[in-house]
């Protein structure tokens, strides 16, 4: 389990206009227990209460701080490019996951629609520096500080943080702000990502970003 606080290198004061928040794959294919069959069994208990009761309440004060401080937002979601989907990964087609281009269960949920001048990026694969321009806009942007939460911790978050990581991003991981289907799950991807970026909790990044507006 990692400790918080989390003793880090990129522990460093967020920056005004170049720190930017990602939100990952917040949409109804993976939070409504009716469209997602993995939310459908008793195991899932665990997964629909953290991301009701933590995950989507904190993610809502984040953005209601970023949107205050005039800050930069980003939103990725799984979202072909097609209606068919033809354009999917080989890892996704193999995996028979297929949200097509403007259908109701790729859309992002009600308490975290993206607003205008909000940044919606579709892709399809795991890591969104992989199949979308992200890179790209978030360089225009000239964010230095990236602060991630989102869905699942161990697989796209995941994969988000490492290629921020690589790219030269500092990387702000908000601990409470994800979720996986297990909290051994969260916790083994939190020990195994600490290296690549810091892992705080909400209210410390909410703190943090009023003192950058100070």
């Amino acid at each position: 389990m990692v400790c918080l606080p989390h003793h880090s290198p990129r522990d460093l004061p967020f920056t005004l206009d170049h720190t930017a928040l990602l939100l990952v794959d917040m949409q109804r294919a993976w939070l409504d227990p009716q469209l997602d069959p993995h939310l459908q069994v008793p195991d899932a208990e665990y997964f629909i209460k953290r991301t009701r009761e933590q995950v989507i309440p904190n993610q809502q004060k984040l953005l209601a701080a970023m949107r205050g401080a005039r800050q930069n937002v980003l939103h990725t979601i799984i979202e072909s490019l097609t209606a068919d989907g033809r354009d999917r990964s080989l890892d996704h087609k193999l995996s028979d996951m297929h949200l097509p281009k403007g259908s109701p269960q790729a859309a992002i949920i009600d308490p975290l629609t993206a607003r205008e001048n909000e940044i919606v990026l579709p892709k399809t694969s795991s890591g969104v520096f992989n199949s979308t321009n992200i890179d790209y806009v978030l360089r225009n942007l000239q964010t230095r500080h990236l602060i991630v939460a989102g869905i699942v911790t161990d697989q796209c978050v995941d994969m988000a943080v490492r290629d921020a990581a690589d790219r030269g991003y500092l990387v702000t991981l908000v601990e409470d702000a994800c979720a996986t289907y297990t909290d051994s799950r969260h916790q083994a991807c939190l020990n195994a990502i600490k290296g690549y970026c810091w892992i705080t909790d909400t209210q410390t990044v909410l703190d943090r970003l009023r003192e950058m507006q100070a």
